[in-house]
């Protein structure tokens, strides 16, 4: 199928989101995202770094676009050159699946099912008991089975949010979601290796099933005695881009289960890649998507189409009360959940429509030949 070059790339702005759109000759378009948070900045490497090179080419091989821009900026191997590089990505996703007529994930092989989700909690500035009692709400309003929350501090070298709070929190909110209930907990690089066991040994007590990123996750020896010293799954990922940094989390078998961020990976054709080599030694996917912006979105297709996606779904239940640049991002409510589960977007691309409101008041920015 033919799409045509690229002839334009325009980006819409603030300083925690960045949409990208792609038109090319045929005068077909696609939207996609590049990561979150200094997006503003991100946009600038995206036109100077990006744009400059995918410009006239072949708009279907996403993969030899993504390819030639890492060798062409190779002296900057880094994070912002792949949250760049995933709002060409996932726009090229977006753009395909609008001129095939289906949606992502049955152009990734799967289909537009419901998902499991778990309900992710961001906030380590509740107390416990609050904590318990609005995942407990959650639990009966919207019927999720599974809930991730907060320990240590981050990258807190073993000092907590507050004294006291980690010891506290796992109880209080384990035996407030009660039986049936699956439990995960995220120590967002807090710890030492002998800290976050003994940590670990709290949350198997517990009946919490998942320790995500207990240790300075750069650090991936330590990962690994913690690992190997506990029975629940130790996960880990979402901050890593380079694939040899991968391969080697997987050969070491540093985690469990691995999680990668779609965005900060530069796009799905990037990501299937860590999926592939997942898959190979036999370990689940459970990538990280932690706001309600495309990330999560894109999640979904990819989720609902890999064979060895995880148990669940990363769902952040903060709303614009802690996240109000989430605000009004998308027209309708693409994150409805009922039964604890979500609907992967049916309609062509990514399925979803970006609120002309929002574009409108975003900063403008376009490359084009």
């Amino acid at each position: 199928m033919i799409f045509g070059s690229i002839t334009k790339l325009e980006t819409f702005t603030d300083e925690f989101v960045c949409f990208v759109k792609v038109t090319t000759s045929d005068g077909h378009i696609g939207w996609g995202q590049t990561s979150n948070y200094h997006s503003d900045i991100t946009a600038q490497v995206f036109h100077r770094q990006v744009a400059p090179w995918v410009l006239g080419k072949d708009a279907s091989d996403i993969g030899a676009l993504v390819t030639l821009v890492e060798a062409r900026e190779h002296k900057f191997p880094g994070s912002y050159r792949c949250r760049a590089n995933a709002g060409l990505d996932t726009a090229l996703w977006d753009l395909r699946g609008r001129v095939e007529g289906k949606p992502v994930v049955e152009l990734l092989g799967g289909t537009a099912k419901k998902l499991r989700t778990y309900a992710s909690s961001m906030r380590r500035d509740i107390t416990p008991k609050d904590e318990a009692e609005r995942l407990v709400k959650l639990r009966d309003e919207f019927g999720f089975d599974a809930f991730k929350w907060r320990v240590g501090a981050e990258c807190g070298n073993d000092i907590d949010e507050w004294p006291g709070r980690t010891e506290e929190v796992v109880p209080v909110v384990s035996r407030a979601l009660g039986d049936g209930i699956s439990k995960l907990v995220d120590g967002n690089s807090g710890f030492s290796p002998k800290r976050a066991i003994e940590v670990g040994a709290l949350l198997e007590a517990e009946g919490i099933g998942h320790f995500e990123e207990p240790c300075k996750y750069w650090e991936l020896e330590e990962t690994k005695q913690v690992t190997d010293a506990l029975n629940i799954d130790v996960t880990g990922g979402e901050q890593d881009w380079d694939l040899v940094t991968w391969k080697r989390m997987i050969d070491m078998r540093a985690v469990d289960v691995l999680q990668p961020d779609i965005m900060y990976m530069g796009g799905i054709w990037r990501t299937l890649k860590v999926v592939e080599m997942a898959k190979k030694a036999g370990m689940p996917i459970t990538p990280h998507s932690a706001n309600l912006s495309l990330v999560t979105i894109c999640t979904m297709h990819l989720f609902g189409a890999i064979p060895n996606a995880g148990k669940y779904l990363e769902f952040s239940i903060e709303g614009f009360e802690y996240y109000p640049w989430q605000k009004d991002l998308f027209l309708g409510n693409p994150f409805a959940i009922e039964g604890g589960k979500v609907q992967i977007p049916q309609g062509s691309g990514w399925g979803v429509e970006i609120n002309p409101a929002w574009l409108a008041k975003a900063k403008y920015q376009v490359s084009e030949i």
